[in-house]
C-alpha cells in the first residue's frame, strides 16, 4: 500500500463490512516537516463492543421564546375557550350569555292548548323550548283526533271543561245526562264526607245495651210492628232473635216494648202514607235527609218528625249519629233512622228567628 506523504490526505477509513488486518504504524515524519499525524485504526474489538445506541444525539433546538430548564404551559384543549383577545371576537367555544325564559303562566298554558288542539302539558313544553305542538300531533295522530273531537265538543257547549268533555265522549252520554250523572256523583261523595263528620259512637252505645241487656223491642216497619230482642248490628242490616236478619232499610223505629205502648195511642199520623207508606231510595243522594249535620244545631230542642208511614213524633232531640237520632227522654229514648224520614221540623234558633229559613232544614233531595 503507499506510504502517506508528508502534507498529504489520510488515509480512508473503512466503513461497514468485515474489519481488516491492523495496518502498520506509519513513519515518523521528519523533523522539521509539519504536517497533521494520522488517526490510528480501530480496532476490531473495538467495532465489536460498539452499539449503536451509545451514539449521542443532537439536543434539538428550543422553542423561541421558552426559557430551557422551565417548565411548559398545560396544552390547551380543544373545546377550551381561551381568553378574548384585545379587539377581538370571543373565544371560539365560549358559551354565549343567554337571558333566563320567565315560566309560562296558566292562561298562556290554556290559550295555547286551545289553539293547538293539544294536552296542557304538550303546550307547556312548547313554551318551555321543548316538542312544537304540531310535531306532537304528526307524531300522535290518532290522540290529537280525539283532541280535536274534545276541543269542538267545548266550543259547542260553552262552560264545559276538558275533563267533561273526555268524560262525554267515551262514555257516549248526551251532556245533559253525563252532568246529571256527575252531579249525583258529587253529592254522594259529599254525604259520604259529612257522615265522617259526626260521632257515631253515642248512637252505637246505645244499641250495644239494647244486645247486652237483651231488651226486649218494639220493632216499627212501614206495615206492621214487631217484638223481638236484638242480637247484633251489622253495617247495612239488624238481626233478631225471632225475626232474624232484618235490613236496616225495612226500619222505621225502634223503642222499648213498655215505651212504646204507651205512646203510640197519642200519635199522629197521616192516612195517606199510612195506607201507602213511601218508598225509600237505594240511593242516600235521591232520599230526603241523608246528612246528619243539620241535625246537629237542634240537640235539646223539640222537633217534630214526619215518618214515611204516617206516624208523627214530637219529642225533645238527644242525639245525633251518621245515620240515626235519637228523641225523647233519657232513659227512654227512640231510635229512628235517617232512611225513615219524610219531614223535620224545629223552632227556630234564637239567632235566627226573624229568618224563614231558618225554621226547618231543607231536605238532601227533592222526595
Amino acid at each position: 500500500m503507499p506510504r502517506p506523504t508528508a502534507g498529504g490526505a489520510p488515509p480512508p477509513r473503512p466503513r461497514g463490512g468485515a474489519p481488516t488486518a491492523p495496518r502498520p504504524a506509519p513513519p515518523l515524519a521528519p523533523a522539521g516537516v509539519s504536517g497533521p499525524s494520522p488517526r490510528p485504526a480501530p480496532s476490531p474489538a473495538g467495532l465489536a463492543t460498539a452499539s449503536p445506541s451509545a451514539t449521542p444525539r443532537p439536543s434539538s433546538p428550543s422553542a423561541p421564546g421558552v426559557t430551557p430548564g422551565a417548565p411548559r404551559p398545560p396544552p390547551r384543549g380543544p373545546g377550551a375557550g381561551g381568553p378574548a383577545r384585545a379587539g377581538g371576537p370571543p373565544g371560539r367555544f365560549a358559551p354565549r350569555p343567554s337571558t333566563p325564559r320567565p315560566p309560562p303562566t296558566p292562561e298562556q298554558i290554556l290559550a295555547l292548548a286551545t289553539r293547538e288542539h293539544v294536552p296542557a302539558r304538550i303546550a307547556k313544553g312548547e313554551l318551555e323550548g321543548k316538542m312544537k305542538a304540531r310535531i306532537w300531533r304528526k307524531l300522535h295522530a290518532e290522540e290529537a283526533k280525539r283532541f280535536d273531537q274534545v276541543y269542538e265538543l267545548m266550543g259547542q257547549t260553552p262552560g264545559l271543561s276538558l275533563g267533561d268533555a273526555f268524560g262525554i265522549l267515551q262514555s257516549g252520554l248526551t251532556v245533559q245526562e253525563f252532568m246529571a250523572r256527575k252531579e249525583r256523583s258529587q253529592r254522594k261523595a259529599a254525604i259520604k264526607q259529612a257522615r265522617g263528620q259526626v260521632d257515631n259512637s253515642l248512637v252505637a252505645d246505645f244499641l250495644g245495651a239494647f244486645i247486652e241487656q237483651k231488651t226486649e223491642l218494639s220493632v216499627v216497619l212501614a206495615e206492621r210492628s214487631l217484638l223481638d230482642t236484638l242480637l247484633a248490628e251489622e253495617a247495612i242490616a239488624f238481626t233478631f232473635e225471632r225475626t232474624g236478619r232484618l235490613e236496616k232499610l225495612q226500619v222505621v223505629l225502634i223503642a222499648r216494648r213498655g215505651d212504646w205502648e204507651r205512646l203510640m195511642p197519642n200519635l199522629e199520623r197521616d192516612a195517606k202514607l199510612t195506607q201507602k207508606p213511601a218508598q225509600v231510595a237505594r240511593q242516600p243522594d235521591k232520599r230526603p235527609y241523608s246528612d246528619p249535620r243539620p241535625f246537629l244545631p237542634h240537640i235539646g230542642q223539640t222537633v217534630k218528625l214526619v215518618l214515611r208511614n204516617g206516624i208523627t213524633v214530637e219529642a225533645p232531640l238527644l242525639r245525633v249519629g251518621r245515620f240515626d237520632v235519637l228523641l225523647g227522654e233519657p232513659g227512654h229514648e227512640l231510635f229512628v233512622p235517617l232512611h225513615a224520614l219524610l219531614r223535620f221540623e224545629a223552632p227556630p234558633a234564637p239567632a235566627e228567628a226573624a229568618s224563614d229559613d231558618a225554621a226547618e232544614p231543607k231536605p238532601d233531595a227533592a222526595g
